[in-house]
């Protein structure tokens, strides 16, 4: 069947396409759309190619990380995402790209993730999680999509590390993307859930300048040793262009 874009594209909406996947993508600049850092996670996650395995992408938005993951392996990818607005856009480009069988998403919060999800039956949990605390001094609007997305305002740190924890197996594997400057609460959180931190690889916009976000590993009731610093990941070259790494991981180059 021709799926007709116009007529499932809302007001502000617009179509991107992530080029490796070869997905369209529904996004609104007024509501939500993806950033660089849920395509780095996405490539960060080792997901088992063929091996049945059960993956979800918690705080999932419109989706992005869900559609990336498509092209990493064969088994289907579940997304939660708290926001009706959201899901909607995400299950409307499942509609657009017909990968019903691909991608699912389940409308939840996350603290109530186990009505939905099995506990102890995931392989593999993703999450773009909120970045900042609700604090009374944040700059946050009414909380609109963005606010929401961004702000620890219904699902903080120590919930998310919980809820990742129940719902992964002995030995399941979490990847997450956050900011440097929460590093050691991400580390307390997740040990005080059972979650070992075993890879962690800084991000930099470029060489000289601080690094502005952190990919991390965690294994349920891994052991406490062996935990690996991987090499940098600069953004830009010394041309401000994107560097080779980064072109690669965008476009396949």
């Amino acid at each position: 069947m021709v799926i007709d874009k116009d007529t499932l594209l809302k007001e502000g909406e617009r179509l991107d396409v992530l080029k490796r996947e070869n997905i369209q993508i529904i996004q609104s600049p007024s509501v939500f759309s993806f950033s660089l850092d849920a395509v780095l996670l996405a490539d960060f996650a080792d997901l088992p190619r063929t091996r049945k395995a059960t993956i979800v992408d918690f705080c999932s938005g419109n989706g992005a990380v869900a559609f990336l993951l498509t092209g990493k392996t064969k088994n289907p990818i579940i997304g939660v995402e708290v926001q009706d607005q959201l899901v909607d856009m995400a299950r409307r480009t499942v509609q657009l790209n017909a990968i019903e069988e691909r991608v699912s998403f389940v409308h939840a919060d996350i603290n109530d993730i186990t009505q939905h999800l099995k506990a102890d039956s995931v392989d593999v949990i993703t999450c773009n999680p909120p970045y900042f605390k609700d604090l009374s001094d944040s700059t946050k609007n009414d909380l609109d999509a963005y606010t929401i997305a961004r702000h620890e305002i219904l699902l903080t740190l120590p919930q998310l590390m919980n809820q990742t924890s129940r719902l992964l197996k002995m030995n399941g594997k979490a990847y997450f993307v956050h900011r440097p400057d929460r590093f050691f609460e991400i580390l307390d959180a997740m040990r005080a859930n059972r979650l070992a931190p075993k890879k962690i690889r800084f991000i930099y916009p470029y060489e000289g300048k601080e690094a502005n976000m952190i990919l991390i590993e965690a294994i349920k009731d891994g052991k406490e040793e062996g935990l690996k610093i991987l090499p940098p990941l600069f953004i830009h070259d010394a041309s401000r262009e994107y560097s080779e790494e980064v072109k690669a991981i965008l476009f396949g180059e």
